[in-house]
């Protein structure tokens, strides 16, 4: 990683030289350090090291030779990630925006679901008493046509061919009453 440092246009004074000379001799090594902390965060850890190595430049001598400065920068960079954490922590958790309209699509949906039971309700109500049964049986017992001809005392070909017929009388029941149903798409077949 290349760390810049901001300095004059003029020859360095001794401060901006021992600045520099931390950044070369600690950047590196304390932002491997910070990245470890934040779980591989880059982003965040390139603020961290700059702000500690501002917060060195501040309050340090910076002609200290770079072994003694080291543990002071890693506890002062390991203090504003524990801080960054503890500040998210405190913070009440921030909602999108989108909360609401997933809510209401939802409920929406819920609502949706329970007008069309009401509607195929009605409408299985039309369908003769044996194909209302084949369906009853195979769809909502979820019995394949073989338990469902053994519950019914029908033979299974019966069976399924109730629940061909009945399918189709459903459809056309529920498009007398508005609703859009998808003929070119296979009706789920009840399961063998």
């Amino acid at each position: 990683m290349k760390w810049s440092v901001i300095g004059s246009a003029n020859a360095p004074d001794e401060q901006e030289r021992a600045m520099r000379a931390l950044y070369e001799e600690q950047a590196d090594h304390l932002y491997s350090y910070v990245v470890r902390l934040l779980g591989g965060d880059r982003h965040r850890a390139e603020d961290i090291v700059q702000e500690t190595l501002l917060r060195c430049w501040r309050r340090q001598d910076l002609r200290i030779g770079g072994q003694l400065l080291r543990p002071w920068l890693f506890r002062v960079a390991r203090n504003l990630v524990i801080d960054g954490h503890r500040r998210r922590l405190a913070r009440p958790h921030e909602i999108d925006g989108d909360g609401w309209l997933r809510e209401l699509s939802d409920d929406a949906d819920e609502i949706e679901d329970l007008l069309s039971s009401v509607v195929v309700g009605e409408a299985m109500k039309a369908l003769a008493p044996s194909h209302r049964e084949a369906l009853y049986e195979t769809y909502f017992v979820g019995r394949t046509t073989r338990e469902a001809a053994v519950a019914l005392g029908v033979p299974q070909g019966t069976v399924k061919s109730r629940v061909y017929y009945a399918l189709r009388a459903l459809r056309l029941a529920l498009e007398e009453r508005g609703v859009a149903t998808h003929a070119s798409r296979p009706v789920r077949a009840a399961r063998a």
